[in-house]
């Protein structure tokens, strides 16, 4: 018997000892019944820490850990000992454990799907694998400090790649880092949201360091990046009954996220990176439309960034009004400055967008004392920037844009911001109003909408230094199209919020209503910049969730525009603006290929369309202009064709088809007035033709996702 045998055996025969000692149930010797001396125990007492010696927990965990050293030592040399006298016993292992690659495995292998209450199979890719660690082996005598729940590790035995992974520290729960740095990439590359409060080099090098280093990406920030990116990277995704789509595999690790997120809250551990990955979390469930969540979500990040003193300048402060200081320290460096202040700003961002439904904000403007960010190049570069001079406070910091402190996501935040002021201004306006507001009054005369409304119906996008005035984000050159998503939502934000502050004042019976100008002026530049895009060959999904909120508040513009034509009986442009409602439906519906939130949106705005459905004359409303589908980011015409022109090519027997468009309004006058000429002028957003009414299907032959025959049944009924 080996030296480290016989000192082992001896370790675990005393640690059995004490245990049975302990419970009282174990044989007793004549020298354990008559001890030589007292053996006396002690009940903890607060601020007394008992000496090893004599803490029997103490000691038993010592004992506990140094058998499990001895039992790893041992365990090692009988495998060093193995392999050196059957060199080929390590492949026949192998062999034998069929439902494990040799090789990195990939998604599937890594998520096998178990039964869930709620119907969705969430992946268990650790309990597959650690069923081949058997409960007696060495493997589950060692501890984690990795910090997942529940998690083991075994020791390096150069025999299993799965083995040497645990053993490295790795996170069983995540995907194989092969596998996980993928998901990283896409993440960064693809995602719109969350990706902005994360240090792009510094986290792509940290993934590179051991799991076990603290340097290391905390496992909640990984599984919130699996769940975002799992978007554009999907696998085993379902059909629920409502229409919508649910990615199994991101299921999974949101349900990860959500762990550490409650562990976090009973223990505050890892605060701030926790935080981090709510934000990322919050932001899969906005693109997934699922509200309640996303509202729970958006008043946590507040109520957790505000004890940790996100909200003041530098984003620390050591005073306070008799409150407890800051629950950070100050920041380290300037990248923990600016990961800080971009994590706040995220948040304050989040809660904006989750409440322009009407909803009090979290956080009230005047409480937000941190600077804005510096520029993602600067943020990224690390170079030594002075911090932003401007923060919302500052008296115009929605029309001056110091070139330095500017860029598209600097401008995205003010543009959330502006559009948080309209629905302050709704909200405060309606809590104590006697009563709602009405067509029949003038809103002009209201205290504050006058500068409300020409701050964001004029002066912040009139203001845009010049470079991002005249760029609305798309590009489309020979060399190929970039599309830069903060900067598109930038010149769409402003006009969503004109229409939120201006709708319930819409009276097109009076050609003198500037809200009915601004509306209609608001929902047309929303769908020139639409057009924009899909004239290229980008892809839409890749925008901004929150496109699609604007797309909805377009549309129910010109679904009161519609209602006015039908009630005028004026069928022309009652068919255009059918037209351009579909084009907007069928937007909504494209997103929602990949992200839900525009199958919900696109669902709630069949609920405002069922009135004139039934009212209207039109034979098919909800096939006049509407794209073949699914449509091909590639024009069918040539470029040096102009759209009408005749082709020779049929557009039934291609997938290469153009999105339609609808003309511009009928030239003929209606009523006088300036809102006449927006009603009857084409102005600078003409459209091009339209695709003839009639039965068109889409190029696979299936109809034009039932929506038709759903909206036509629950419109039938006379009122």
């Amino acid at each position: 018997m080996s030296e480290a045998e016989a000192k082992m055996r001896r370790r675990t025969t005393t640690l059995r000892n004490m245990r049975e000692t302990m419970a009282g149930t174990g044989k007793r010797t004549c020298t354990d019944r008559h001890p030589t001396e007292p053996q006396c125990s002690y009940d903890p007492v607060e601020g007394l820490t008992l000496a090893p010696e004599t803490d029997p927990v103490e000691k038993i965990r010592q004992l506990e850990d140094e058998v499990s050293r001895l039992k790893n030592q041992l365990f090692e040399k009988e495998q060093a000992l193995s392999r050196s006298i059957t060199p080929n016993q390590h492949q026949a292992n192998l062999s034998k454990l069929s439902p494990i690659s040799t090789t990195s495995p990939g998604p599937s292998t890594l998520t096998r799907p178990t039964s869930s209450a709620s119907g969705i199979s969430l992946p268990q890719a650790s309990i597959t694998m650690m069923n081949l660690i058997t409960p007696d082996s060495p493997q589950q005598q060692v501890r984690s400090d990795s910090g997942s729940p529940e998690l083991t590790t075994a020791p390096k035995s150069g025999s299993d790649p799965f083995m040497d992974l645990l053993f490295s520290g790795w996170n069983p729960d995540l995907p194989d880092p092969n596998t996980l740095n993928h998901y990283v990439d896409v993440f960064f590359r693809c995602d719109p949201c969350g990706s902005r409060v994360l240090h792009r080099p510094s986290f792509l090098a940290s993934m590179r360091l051991s799991p076990r280093d603290p340097g290391f990406p905390h496992s909640a920030i990984l599984h919130a990046i699996c769940a975002a990116a799992s978007r554009w990277s999907p696998q085993n995704v379902v059909t629920m009954p409502d229409g919508t789509r649910r990615d199994q595999f991101a299921e999974f690790h949101a349900s990860k996220t959500r762990q550490y997120i409650d562990k976090t809250m009973a223990s505050g551990e890892d605060i701030f990176s926790v935080m981090q990955a709510c934000i990322l979390l919050s932001w899969y469930f906005y693109q997934e439309g699922r509200w309640v969540e996303v509202w729970i979500f958006a008043a946590f990040q507040t109520r957790v960034a505000i004890p940790l003193r996100l909200n003041y300048p530098g984003t620390f402060s050591t005073h306070g009004n008799n409150s407890p200081g800051a629950y950070l320290a100050p920041p380290k460096d300037l990248r923990d400055l600016e990961s800080r202040r971009r994590t706040w700003w995220m948040t304050i961002m989040f809660d904006r967008i989750a409440s322009v439904g009407g909803w009090i904000h979290a956080v009230d403007e005047r409480d937000l004392g941190t600077e804005l960010p510096l520029r993602t190049n600067d943020f990224e570069s690390e170079i030594a920037v002075p911090s932003n001079p401007q923060d919302i406070s500052t008296p115009d910091v929605f029309t001056r844009h110091p070139p330095q402190y500017t860029d598209s996501f600097l401008l995205l935040i003010k543009s959330v911001m502006l559009f948080g002021r309209v629905t302050d201004y709704n909200v405060r306006g309606n809590l104590r109003a006697p009563t709602a507001p009405s067509k029949n009054q003038n809103p002009f005369f209201l205290e504050g909408f006058d500068a409300l409304d020409k701050l964001v119906c004029n002066d912040f996008l009139e203001n845009l230094p010049q470079m991002y005035k005249n760029n609305t984000g798309v590009t489309d050159a020979p060399e190929g199209s970039t599309l830069d998503t903060d900067l598109y939502m930038v010149h769409i934000i402003p006009h969503a919020a004109a229409i939120t502050l201006h709708n319930p004042y819409i009276d097109f019976t009076d050609p003198n209503n500037v809200s009915t100008a601004r509306c209609i002026m608001a929902a047309r530049a929303i769908l020139s910049a639409y057009y924009a895009l899909t004239a290229t060959s980008l892809d839409i999904t890749r925008l901004h969730p929150f496109v699609t909120i604007c797309w909805y508040l377009a549309a129910v513009v010109q679904v009161q525009l519609c209602k006015y034509f039908i009630e005028i009986n004026d069928t022309e442009r009652e068919s255009t603006v059918w037209g351009e409602i579909n084009v907007l439906r069928f937007a909504m519906m494209e997103y929602g290929q990949r992200s839900p939130i525009g199958t919900r949106q696109e669902r709630l705005l069949q609920g405002l369309m069922r009135e004139i459905v039934r009212l209207t004359g039109q034979k098919q409303p909800l096939q006049v202009g509407v794209p073949l589908y699914p449509f091909s980011h590639q024009s069918l015409f040539k470029k040096d064709e102009m759209p009408g022109q005749e082709t020779s090519q049929d557009v039934t027997s291609t997938t290469q088809v153009p999105l339609p468009v609808s003309p511009a309004f009928d030239t003929r006058p209606s009523s006088s007035g300036p809102n006449a000429q927006i009603l009857n002028s084409s102005g600078p957003n003409v459209m091009g033709p339209t695709w003839s009414s009639g039965t068109l299907t889409p190029p696979n032959g299936a109809p034009t996702l039932g929506v038709e025959s759903d909206m036509r049944s629950t419109s039938n009924y006379n009122s």
